[in-house]
């Protein structure tokens, strides 16, 4: 096995010298660096990453804590961040906290117990247990999804996107209009879309039947069952907003087992953009995040703490689209 030590004999150089070109730091002649390279080059050493990670105290692994690892939303944050730490010679190692708060703080203390260099949160609450975990960290911690004070947040912009939700809907005509919420744990997905939906239907002039807000957890199942309680009102709605397309397609389903027709009968959207809200019949209007280019934003906030060496608190605002398919139309 080469060693750096054969290297620097074979240059004719000292192992400092040799450092500095691998490191590239501090000054060396151009002939020393030329036959140091050569050195290389004909001997096939590699550096020891372990080795350079102890000297620069840098391990080059970032750890990212994701709600669920199985959904398409969290694949594609992850291409996104994958494919900005990997352009800068890092690596990720992934946690699932099965949206469990408990979880989440457990992994963030695990991952700095694996030295990580940095920790992206893709977090789905705010309460004060999980706040006093970013906060105590010893690693720069991005979080992504919810806005937390006094630290680096990528944030969607819920209230706005499921406001523009609700514009499409009026605009085809809905007054009676459902709404398939989450529990408020979660401040963007169960507190902005919901609240949104309220200023709305209150903007709007319509009252807001008993029955037609309905609160379900984050699959298609769920969505189903929330739908069947809805469709048990006295007032039946004449279209639904879903706050995940999951819980949209779930809706769809159980409105189609039971003989409605989608949009004729019943309007549904959701939100998220999902690869199966284009292939469910009818196509699912939705709203897209741009969650890849999310995740991309996430690893540069990061970076740029961990390459100014200091924590700088950043907050940075997605874009959302909204797409109209057949389901509203």
């Amino acid at each position: 096995m080469v060693t750096i030590n054969d290297i620097a004999k074979r240059a004719g150089v000292s192992r400092t010298t040799v450092s500095r070109v691998i490191n590239n730091s501090g000054y060396v002649s151009e002939a020393s660096k030329r036959r140091i390279m050569t050195a290389i080059e004909e001997t096939g050493y590699v550096p020891s990453e372990q080795a350079k990670s102890l000297r620069l105290k840098r391990t080059k692994v970032i750890g990212v804590i994701l709600p669920k690892i199985s959904t398409e939303t969290s694949s594609r944050v992850v291409d996104g961040i994958n494919s900005e730490l990997n352009s800068n010679g890092y690596q990720i190692l992934l946690a699932s906290s099965d949206l469990s708060m408990e979880r989440e703080i457990e992994h963030l203390k695990l991952l700095q117990s694996r030295r990580v260099d940095g920790i992206i949160l893709v977090a789905t609450n705010r309460e004060q247990p999980l706040l006093n975990a970013i906060h105590q960290a010893e690693v720069p911690v991005v979080v992504l999804g919810q806005d937390i004070k006094g630290n680096s947040s990528v944030l969607y912009d819920d209230y706005h996107a499921a406001k523009a939700v609700m514009n499409a809907i009026f605009a085809k005509g809905h007054k009676k209009i459902g709404f398939i919420g989450v529990h408020e744990q979660d401040q963007a997905v169960g507190v902005e879309r919901k609240q949104a939906y309220l200023d709305a239907m209150a903007e709007s002039g319509v009252t807001i039947e008993e029955g037609w807000m309905q609160e379900a957890i984050f699959d298609i199942d769920s969505g189903a069952t929330a739908t069947k309680q809805m469709m048990q009102s006295l007032v039946k709605p004449t279209a639904i907003f879903a706050v995940t397309d999951r819980l949209a397609i779930g809706a769809m389903q159980y409105l189609q087992a039971n003989g409605l027709k989608i949009p004729e009968d019943i309007a549904i959207i959701g939100i998220g953009a999902s690869d199966l809200s284009k292939y469910v019949t009818p196509s699912l209007s939705t709203v897209d995040y741009f969650h890849e280019e999310a995740g991309i934003l996430s690893a540069r906030l990061l970076l740029n703490n961990l390459q100014n060496g200091e924590k700088k608190v950043e907050k940075s605002l997605m874009r959302y689209r909204l797409i109209e398919r057949n389901s509203l139309v």
